[in-house]
């Protein structure tokens, strides 16, 4: 299980893989209303996004782009942010204390004035990502240029392009072991995200010991 990170605090997260592969889609969505966590309704928007201003949540542009703006406050980006599901807004509450299920990361994506925020909604028991998000500064404030509410999915910045992983179950996986994974690449052109790769790739299914052979003798 992942740590997790309080309001306003911002760290990266390293695989999807680990943390997810212990739930199929169906768990993840039964934690989302069951338990203390963060919620997703299986919409996604992948494409162009339509930049949508998110009232309350300004801060002070930095001078330089490779400069990170100082307390962002992600919790309140979510819940303020009118493209975000509603459902994930009613279920992302402290899983202990004051310590909220979200993954802060910064990076330029958008070659803008300030880095941009990419946010990652998990669950709190397992760390399974339910909606992903990138936030744009504009103006002192902070609008939402791309979200992924299909879980399990997690976003990244990879070397100035943002990079979503999605775990792909096919019928008859156990929910231990889905059959593998799609990594799409995205890049902002014109601007808005646009999908550059898409990169699949099939988990190994672990075989069993078999009997070692008698030698002749």
């Amino acid at each position: 299980m992942r740590g997790l990170t309080g309001e306003g605090s911002a760290r990266t997260r390293g695989s999807i893989q680990a943390v997810s592969a212990a739930l199929a889609v169906p768990t993840a969505l039964a934690l989302l209303v069951s338990g203390c966590g963060a919620g997703g309704t299986g919409a996604r928007d992948e494409g162009p996004a339509h930049a949508d201003s998110v009232a309350g949540a300004a801060a002070t542009p930095s001078a330089a782009p490779s400069k990170s703006p100082d307390n962002v406050n992600a919790v309140k980006l979510i819940k303020d942010d009118p493209r975000v599901a509603p459902e994930v807004k009613r279920e992302l509450k402290p899983c202990v204390a004051d310590e909220y299920p979200v993954d802060v990361s910064y990076g330029n994506l958008t070659e803008g004035s300030a880095d941009d925020v990419v946010v990652n909604v998990l669950t709190c028991g397992d760390a399974v990502g339910v909606g992903s998000y990138v936030y744009r500064e504009q103006d002192g404030s902070y609008e939402n240029v791309f979200k992924a509410e299909e879980p399990p999915v997690y976003a990244e910045i990879d070397r100035g392009d943002l990079v979503v992983t999605k775990q792909v179950y096919e019928k008859g996986d156990p929910v231990s072991s889905p059959s593998g994974e799609n990594v799409i690449t995205y890049r902002w052109t014109s601007g808005h995200f646009t999908e550059k790769y898409r990169t699949h790739n099939d988990y190994g299914k672990v075989v069993g010991d078999s009997a070692t052979p008698v030698p002749a003798g």
